[in-house]
């Protein structure tokens, strides 16, 4: 079929009423669009086919995944210039009837025959039942910490921390991605005031980095629960190897069923956006119990910008389908509101979100430093699922479309005393 980027490219435009940031290069070879810019590969007919059951973002990260669809050039530029027209068009008119007609003829003549094919393996499927039960939690969790310990380690780095380091120096350069993510520990170890014989009760522990950290350098007693085994596997051989046994206990094991409280400190790193809007109060009345009156909560979580409802809503479609199935955002507002609820008074917050754009893009350098090696451990598929949710994640932390924050909670003593210090940025 000749010249079918200018077809398409023409019909995006038409539909659009924009011209298109990105080149496009088709399947026969033929190229249109702006010369210089990051060039879109649309490798076969299938991706429009997609496109054509599933319009919108959905369509377009199947296509995606399924190696029908690439970038050439620069991934964050390409983002950059398609999130005007793919994810920020909220309140933009749609064409006219006859417009979207006429889009669908052209992209029918130019997919080929249907009908389309099915989704990749990779997306979260056999979704039943309601969100936030234990057993569609443990689903959803192990669908995304379950892709194998070595990828990880791959995008990761050694500290395997999967939540956002802590930097320091102008765009971070002072320290490298171990000193970030060790300082980020520190600074959890230090706002909860450990200290030798400290209870800590780690929530959503990962492979244990904070755990062993926070016995290792603080001498707290640590308990850490997972969801995950292969995350639970991983960080009890960690702790085997530091030589915390004694210290550190790893559990799979939810946190609504903990139930050897009081503990003298709760940490809850990168985990609350798994809770959801309808469990939410759970999980802060839960925490709250779990704390002796004096302890010290710190929720590292997330958020998203208020949308004028003050309510939760759900990740984006490509989100939800293939990274975090269930998961939920909500303004950092919502969040202290119900902490507070719970009987919690919040001490401090402090937004870190710049801290996870450095942290991410080091993620896709690592990533896309070994790319065949990522597909083989974890498939073509789920390496490409990794590289483009990282990079528009950093994209949006950078554009202040979400945000990540540590809020300091504390359960006072009756009369009301903290046990805070007066300064408490002072984290002693």
């Amino acid at each position: 079929m000749a010249q079918a980027a200018a077809r398409l490219v023409g019909s995006i435009e038409s539909a659009l009423g924009v011209p298109l940031p990105v080149r496009v290069r088709a399947w026969d070879g033929s190229q249109a669009g702006p010369p210089g810019a990051p060039t879109v590969v649309v490798r076969h007919r299938r991706a429009l086919r997609r496109l054509l059951w599933k319009p919108g973002e959905l369509g377009l990260a199947r296509a995606w995944v399924a190696g029908e669809v690439d970038v050439e050039g620069d991934l964050y530029e390409a983002l950059e210039r398609l999130a005007p027209l793919v994810w920020e068009r909220d309140g933009a008119p749609a064409p006219p009837r006859a417009e979207r007609l006429r889009l669908g003829r052209e992209l029918l003549a130019l997919a080929g025959p249907l009908p389309p094919p099915p989704p990749p393996r990779e997306e979260v499927r056999g979704r039943t039942g309601l969100r936030h039960t234990l057993h569609r939690d443990r689903r959803a969790i192990s669908h995304h910490y379950d892709v194998g310990n070595e990828f990880y380690a791959l995008v990761l780095g050694p500290s395997m921390v999967y939540s956002c380091a802590y930097w320091d120096g102008e765009g971070g350069t002072a320290t490298t991605l171990e000193e970030a993510q060790r300082a980020k520990l520190d600074l959890v170890c230090r706002k909860l005031g450990l200290r030798g014989g400290t209870r800590l009760l780690d929530v959503g522990c990962g492979w244990g980095a904070l755990a062993v950290h926070a016995a290792r350098e603080y001498g707290a007693r640590v308990t850490g629960v997972t969801l995950s085994r292969e995350q639970a596997g991983y960080a009890r051989k960690r702790v085997a190897e530091a030589g915390l046994t004694d210290r550190v206990d790893i559990r799979v094991q939810d946190y609504r069923h903990v139930d050897d409280g009081p503990y003298d400190a709760i940490a809850s790193v990168g985990m609350a956006e798994h809770v959801g809007a309808v469990r939410y109060r759970l999980y802060a009345d839960r925490l709250y119990a779990l704390l002796r009156p004096g302890g010290r909560l710190l929720n590292h979580q997330i958020a998203r910008r208020p949308e004028g409802s003050g309510e939760t809503h759900r990740a984006d479609p490509f989100i939800d389908a293939y990274v975090f199935p269930d998961g939920e955002l909500a303004p950092v507002g919502h969040t202290v509101t119900i902490l507070e609820e719970a009987g919690f008074e919040v001490r401090d917050l402090e937004s870190i979100r710049e801290h996870y754009a450095l942290t991410l893009r080091r993620w896709v350098a690592n990533l896309e430093s070994d790319l065949p090696g990522a597909a083989r451990l974890a498939g073509p598929g789920r390496a490409r699922v990794w590289r483009l949710y990282m990079a528009a994640s950093a994209l949006a932390f950078e554009r202040n479309r979400i945000g990540v924050n540590q809020v300091l909670a504390v359960r006072t003593r009756d009369g009301g005393a903290s046990g805070l210090p007066l300064r408490t940025r002072d984290w002693r």
